[in-house]
C-alpha cells in the first residue's frame, strides 16, 4: 500500500490509559507529526501536547482539528461517539476514526445490541428490555434467579449487576430504574440470563468489509480479588488468555464478529472503527455479553505492547477502506503482556483527589516496564492523583507468570495515599498456561 510518507498531525480525543497507551503507541509511528490529546491526562503531556477541551464537546474539538489542520482525529471513549462526533467531523470534511453515532448504538443501546444480536443469531444470554420499573419487577419474581441486570445506556462499565439473590436483584432495579444512579442510562434495562464461564474480550479493527481480529485478553472487572466487590470499569488485564485456541477464535470471528460487521452493514450503519465484543466462554461455546464501540479500558494496554506493527497505518487504512491490504502484514510480540490497574481509595465509589504520586521512574527503570498514566495530572509541577483509576502498570514475558510477575514487582514501587489494586490479575490465565505446559 503505497501510503503518504508526510508527517500527520494527529488529534486523539479522551484522558484514560486508554488514550494515554494509544498516544505511546502512536508517537513511535515514523509518520506522526504533532500529536495532540484532548483532555489528555498527566502521562500524555510527556508525549504530545494537552489540549483543555474535554471530551464531550464536540462542536470544540471540529473546530480545533480544522483549525490546526489535523490530518486524522482518534477517538477513545464512548461517551464523544454516542453523541455522534464522527457524524459532526464527517459533515465538515474532517479525517476521523471511529463509527457514526447510527453504528455506535451497538454500545450505547444495550437493548439494540440484543435485539441485533437475535436477528443475526449471534449467540447470546436470552434477554428481556425493560422501560419500567414494576414490569422489570414482575420479571424477575418470575423469571427467578441468577440474573443479570444492565443499564441500557453508556455507564463507564458500572452498570451491570450479577443478582444471585432475589433481594440482589431488586434492590439493583430500584438503584438503576428508581434512584437513577446511573442517570438517563438506566432508564431502560436489560434482564439476562446468567452464563457460566470465564469472560474473554476481542478487539476488531474494520473498515465495514476488512475485519482485523487482535489476540484474546481477559479483563477484570469486579474491584476485589477472587472476582469480588462492585464492578469497575476494569482493574487490570492479560493477553493473550492461554486457554482461548486458535480453534476458538476461528469460531469467535465466524459466528460473532463477522456476522455482527454484516448486521451493520445490513441495517445501513455500517461499522468502521474498533468494534470489542466481551465473550462468555459457555459450554455451549463463546456468547455475547456486549458490544462496545472504542478500545477497551484497560485492555488497549496489552496490546499497544503487543503490537509491533504501526498503529497510525491501521486506524488510518479503517478510514480509508484499505485494511485488507494490511492485513497480511501485521505483526504481534511474541508472549504475553499485563497490566495492573493501581486505584484511588474508595474506587469504585467515592474516592479523593490529589495525593501525590511516587515511584513511576523507579518502575520505568526496570525492564520491560511501561506505566500508563489514567487519572492523574500535574499540580503546582508535582503529579497527583485526577481519577479512579490512576495508573497502569504493564509488562511483557514470555509466558504469563513471567509478566504478571514483573507488573507487580513494579507495582512495588509506587506510592500514593489510599492506592489498592487487585492481588490476583492473570492468575487463572496463568495456572491454566502452567497445567497445559507440566
Amino acid at each position: 500500500m503505497d501510503m503518504d510518507k508526510s508527517p500527520m498531525h494527529v488529534l486523539l480525543i479522551g484522558s484514560g490509559g486508554r488514550e494515554h497507551a494509544l498516544a505511546w503507541k502512536l508517537k513511535q509511528s515514523p509518520r506522526i507529526g504533532k500529536l495532540y490529546i484532548a483532555p489528555g491526562n498527566g502521562g500524555t503531556e510527556r508525549l504530545g501536547e494537552n489540549v483543555p477541551i474535554v471530551a464531550t464537546d464536540i462542536e470544540k474539538l471540529a473546530a480545533f482539528a480544522s483549525e490546526k489542520k489535523i490530518a486524522l482525529t482518534i477517538v477513545g471513549p464512548d461517551d464523544p461517539l454516542a453523541l455522534g462526533v464522527v457524524d459532526l467531523f464527517r459533515a465538515r470534511k474532517l479525517r476521523i476514526f471511529g463509527p457514526t453515532k447510527a453504528a455506535a448504538r451497538i454500545e450505547s443501546s444495550k437493548s439494540f445490541a440484543k435485539k441485533l444480536m437475535q436477528d443475526a443469531k449471534i449467540p447470546t444470554a436470552q434477554f428481556k428490555a425493560f422501560d419500567s420499573h414494576t414490569t422489570a419487577l414482575a420479571y424477575v419474581h418470575a423469571h427467578g434467579v441468577p440474573v443479570v441486570i444492565k443499564a441500557s445506556g453508556l455507564s463507564l462499565g458500572k452498570g451491570v449487576y450479577i443478582c444471585k439473590t432475589m433481594e440482589e436483584a431488586e434492590s439493583s432495579l430500584k438503584a438503576v430504574m428508581v434512584d437513577m444512579v446511573h442517570g438517563e442510562a438506566g432508564r431502560e434495562v436489560v434482564i439476562e440470563d446468567f452464563l457460566e464461564g470465564p469472560e474473554v474480550s476481542v478487539h476488531v479493527l474494520s473498515d465495514a468489509l476488512n475485519q482485523l481480529v487482535f489476540p484474546s485478553s481477559q479483563d477484570h472487572k469486579p474491584a476485589l480479588d477472587g472476582d469480588e466487590g462492585n464492578m469497575t470499569g476494569g482493574m487490570g488485564t492479560i493477553a493473550p488468555v492461554p486457554f482461548v485456541s486458535t480453534e476458538l477464535m476461528g469460531t469467535i470471528e465466524r459466528s460473532v464478529v463477522r456476522p455482527a460487521l454484516d448486521a451493520m452493514l445490513k441495517s445501513g450503519a455500517q461499522f468502521e472503527g474498533l468494534l470489542y465484543p466481551g465473550l462468555k466462554i459457555t459450554n455451549d461455546g463463546p456468547k455475547v455479553l456486549e458490544f462496545n464501540a472504542r478500545f477497551g479500558d484497560p485492555e488497549t494496554q496489552v496490546y499497544m505492547r503487543l503490537l509491533k506493527s504501526d498503529l497510525l497505518d491501521l486506524l488510518e487504512a479503517c478510514v480509508d477502506h484499505t485494511l485488507g491490504n494490511l492485513l497480511s502484514k501485521v505483526e504481534w510480540v511474541r508472549g504475553f503482556a499485563a497490566n495492573i490497574v493501581l486505584a484511588s481509595g474508595g474506587y469504585p465509589d467515592s474516592y479523593k483527589k490529589g495525593f501525590p504520586i511516587t515511584g513511576i521512574d523507579e518502575a520505568e527503570a526496570m525492564e520491560g516496564i511501561v506505566v500508563f498514566h489514567a487519572g492523574t495530572a500535574f499540580k503546582d509541577g508535582s503529579l497527583v492523583t485526577n481519577g479512579g483509576r490512576v495508573l497502569g502498570v504493564s509488562a511483557l514475558g514470555g509466558t504469563p507468570k513471567d509478566a504478571i510477575d514483573k507488573a507487580y514487582a513494579a507495582v512495588q514501587k509506587i506510592h500514593f495515599e489510599g492506592m489498592h489494586y487487585r492481588k490476583d490479575i492473570g492468575a487463572k490465565a496463568a495456572s491454566f498456561y502452567d497445567s497445559v505446559r507440566i
